[in-house]
């Protein structure tokens, strides 16, 4: 399942909305930060899948060392729970009812590999280059659209 992200550079109004979901399902996921989109493979797990049915979700962009993460209004079970990911890893953060994008070292990282806060449950993968998720903001508005 592709997705394509969509997000703004600048800094949403604290006035607008957390998070937005319409709906749809099946496949890939991208993100733009003004105007930055990138697109992922979402893979065939449980997860995935009802995000997927979800979209298009819209949200407000948090950042935590080199991890977006963004509330998506879905409250899933974590279904492979770990703290193991790699650079270009997406993840649903059952914890936080959040989607995250890692792109490098977190604040509890002991190298350059991320580590999440806790356990999330791997869904996907992008190839965006770190130098671009880096210009994605706290405070960014973001989208997420199949693919």
């Amino acid at each position: 399942m592709k997705v394509k992200f969509s997000a703004e550079s600048k800094v949403a109004s604290f006035q607008e909305g957390r998070h937005r979901a319409l709906s749809e399902t099946n496949g890939a996921i991208c993100g733009n930060a003004d105007k930055i989109e990138f697109e992922a493979e979402f893979n065939s797990s449980k997860t995935s899948k009802a995000i997927y049915d979800k979209l298009p979700i819209e949200s407000t962009v948090d950042t935590w060392g080199d991890e977006i993460y963004f509330d998506i209004g879905l409250k899933l079970l974590n279904e492979r729970p770990t703290i193991s990911v790699k650079v270009g890893d997406i993840a649903y953060w059952a914890k936080g009812q959040s989607m995250c994008v890692f792109f490098g070292p977190t604040p509890i990282s002991k190298d350059k590999t991320p580590k999440p806060a806790s356990e999330v449950n791997i869904i996907g993968r992008t190839d965006c280059p770190p130098e671009v998720l880096k210009n994605i903001k706290a405070g960014a508005r973001i989208r997420i659209d199949r693919a």
